[in-house]
């Protein structure tokens, strides 16, 4: 009798032969390295890629979830990989389904303002596409040059500019997917008020849990006529933080808010010389759109209410240039870290605007009292925000204080009355630290949807959910009395 290593080996050659016949050979890959790179992402969970396959259509990636069910096998849908959270990370060994071939832009309807794409469009591709008709894809991750509109739906992913605009999920209209058993769905659609269960909703955010999106149609969004971008320096984070609170008390929401402290800035400015204040403690990069008399309007009212709150300098962008650099220098915030250490872990967690300086003084401190650097850049509009710590990984005491001063981070924003996650998910990293915003029953719920959907535990297993979560397993009490 074979070892079960043995049967092991000859199930993935079995798995593997079964796929080319339906992919070919040059889109079935069981090569270590090509394994090695597609079981992570972005962040700091490893995992194990069986197989990785390419599929380029709906019905390729149908047969490729009959396939592997037949073998018992999950498979793990993925985009570009610039996910931080561990989503596209299987955490057993997997088939990996890489979507970035289905990078196809269908049906660019400019009078309805809707696209139909593949989920291996790249994000700025999209808008690239469609900025010379006037429109672009509203949804702006800092990764938008690298990452797909696939895993923005997979996510639910944010952006600077969804302070004023909203997430992905205020921007798809409907979903094809692909289900257990390969069956094909379309949910939603272009009506502007579908009936019937918001299964779009459901599966916007799933991070892959419940099915493989393989068309998505969007909503396209005019390009404002008029825009100003606008930058002030301070000498404390708390006066950026006020900044934020003033502007919106003011009644304006702008189309982004950002901060970025003392460490990024000079990482940032040390690599792109974006012009940026390194002497300042923290930087707000605040933009509004609209018409020309609102915009200079509004800029006038955040101008001066930055410097009630000590801005040392605030400037507006003079032309375009200027505004693409200064966005170049926020988007570009996680690649400068590069100088600082050979690896970084970033978090992603909400708290409520009024909230923010009180927060950030205790995450500073929380960083400290492990000895640990930090540097943030954050979302300060919504209270996304996103501590990052640069460390080395191959110093496992360093990994190890990295890991519970993140996890204190965590519990503080849920106790400030936040959330975990704002746009990165909660994928493998804060799976278990679920129980700190749902109860037993809330969970159970959340997996009883999972188990609607996906019974065969087939997609994305051991992801959002803690381990044991089960749906729930009582009959529902019905009151005395009640009617039916």
């Amino acid at each position: 009798m074979a070892s079960p290593g043995r049967r092991l080996a000859l199930g993935a050659v079995t798995l593997a032969a079964d796929l080319r016949r339906v992919l070919g050979a040059d889109r079935v890959s069981d090569d270590p390295l090509e394994r090695h790179l597609y079981g992570k992402d972005a962040g700091v969970f490893r995992g194990r890629a069986a197989l990785v396959v390419f599929p380029e259509t709906t019905e390729e990636v149908a047969e490729v979830v009959r396939i592997a069910e037949e073998h018992r096998v999950p498979v793990v849908a993925r985009g570009a990989g610039t996910g931080l959270a561990g989503g596209a990370v299987p955490e057993e060994p997997a088939v990996v389904v890489a979507l970035t071939r289905m990078n196809r832009i269908w049906d660019v309807d400019l009078d309805d303002r809707t696209a139909w794409v593949g989920p291996g469009v790249i994000n700025l591709d999209l808008s690239r596409e469609t900025s010379p008709h006037g429109f672009h894809f509203a949804p702006d991750p800092s990764s938008q040059s690298a990452c797909t509109i696939g895993g923005n739906v997979a996510n639910n992913s944010g952006g600077p500019h969804c302070l004023l605009e909203g997430s992905t999920v205020n921007h798809v209209l409907g979903l094809e997917v692909v289900l257990t058993g390969g069956e094909v769905i379309t949910v939603g659609g272009a009506a502007p008020d579908p009936p019937g269960l918001d299964l779009r909703g459901v599966l916007v955010g799933s991070e892959g849990t419940l099915g493989i999106v393989t068309k998505v149609l969007v909503k396209l969004t005019p390009n404002p006529p008029d825009v100003r971008t606008m930058l002030a320096a301070f000498g404390t984070v708390e006066d950026a933080a006020a900044t934020v609170t003033g502007i919106i008390a003011a009644g304006i929401v702008p189309a982004a808010l950002e901060i970025m402290d003392r460490a990024m800035v000079e990482a940032i400015e040390n690599w792109l010389h974006a012009g940026l204040p390194v002497g300042a403690a923290a930087v707000l990069l605040a933009e509004v759109t609209g018409e020309t008399a609102t915009v200079e309007d509004e800029a006038r009212t955040i101008v001066e209410i930055a410097q009630a709150n000590s801005a040392r300098e605030v400037r507006i962008a003079s032309d375009e240039a200027e505004r693409a650099l200064l966005w170049k220098g926020r988007k570009s915030a996680f690649g400068a870290v590069a100088q600082t250490a050979p690896d970084y872990y970033l978090h992603d967690t909400v708290v409520p605007r009024t909230r923010l300086v009180e927060t950030m003084g205790r995450i500073y401190e929380i960083a400290a009292k492990h000895g640990l650097a930090m540097m943030n850049v954050f979302h300060a509009g919504d209270g996304n925000l996103h501590p990052l710590i640069p460390f080395d990984s191959s110093d496992p005491e360093a990994w190890e204080k990295v890991q519970k001063a993140a996890d204190e981070m965590v519990e503080l924003c849920v106790r400030q009355g936040g959330a975990l996650s704002g746009e990165h998910g909660i994928g493998r990293e804060k799976r278990d630290l679920m129980p700190l915003a749902f109860g037993e029953d809330d969970l159970a719920a959340q997996a009883c949807i999972k188990a609607a959907f996906d019974p065969s535990e087939t997609f994305n297993p051991h992801k959002v959910l803690p381990r044991g979560t089960s749906c729930f397993d009582r009959a529902v009490p019905i009151p005395e009395g009640a009617w039916i």
